[in-house]
């Protein structure tokens, strides 16, 4: 048990999908594990172990932002021994082109948080997926007709903004879309030598203004999962 999760050590399988929404996780836990255990409930932060065509894995909630999901991780690697997280969340898409539900596998994420800074002294760290898991979820998407694309996400600290122009400078160098979790995710991975991807999905679009409601966000958004479960190891 560690301070904000509350299962015994061996009760989290090496493999754990991870959601800003506790809610979304309880939800797929119930559609896609057989077996099924509810390992957390400390603050809402709902965690379950159960099997998927056999295999062993975990889903944990992690709330919203680097803060919660930078504790959240730490525990799971520090105290549980995880070798592989994957998140699946949802972003808002920057550029025109990425509908509502289409999947975006982050091969990278820049960032407006000091989090890095901090640990690096000042420097500046480049957070990246791992290429094998990466590589796998793409192959499962490709295979299965996903519309997905593969490329760079903005992880902020702040929901609400009134900078003009915000997000031009990410667009200008490649960045598809914002959300909030997953620079701190592939730092903290490369830290304690766990592998990480995150799989998002378009819950908004920024151009266009289009945005999926909360039981969308919640119960819809499937394909992502799939792909994780799939690669799950």
């Amino acid at each position: 048990m560690s301070l904000h999760i509350s299962a015994a050590v061996g009760e989290i399988a090496e493999t754990v999908l991870i959601s800003g929404d506790p809610l979304r996780i309880k939800h797929m836990a119930d559609v896609f594990l057989e077996e099924c255990v509810c390992f957390n409930e400390i603050r809402g932060m709902y965690g379950y172990t159960g099997l998927y065509k056999g295999t062993r894995v975990s889903m944990m909630g992690t709330g919203i932002g680097i803060p919660t999901t930078s504790l959240f991780l730490h525990e799971l690697a520090v105290n549980y021994g995880i070798k592989n997280v994957i998140r699946v969340g949802t972003m808002g898409a920057m550029v025109s082109d990425l509908e509502l539900g289409n999947l975006v596998l982050a091969k990278s994420a820049s960032t407006d948080s000091n989090v890095n800074r901090i640990e690096f002294n000042g420097l500046d760290y480049a957070p990246t997926a791992d290429f094998d898991l990466l590589s796998r979820a793409f192959a499962v998407a490709k295979s299965r007709k996903f519309n997905t694309t593969v490329a760079q996400v903005f992880s902020t600290d702040s929901f609400y903004s009134d900078q003009p122009n915000r997000w031009q400078k990410w667009i200008e160098h490649g960045i598809v879309g914002v959300e909030m979790e997953t620079a701190a995710l592939y730092t903290l991975a490369a830290k304690h030598n766990i592998k990480a991807l995150a799989i998002l999905s378009v819950s908004d679009n920024i151009l266009s203004g289009s945005s999926s409601s909360a039981e969308e966000r919640e119960t819809a958004f499937q394909d992502m999962f799939k792909i994780a479960l799939e690669i799950a190891e």
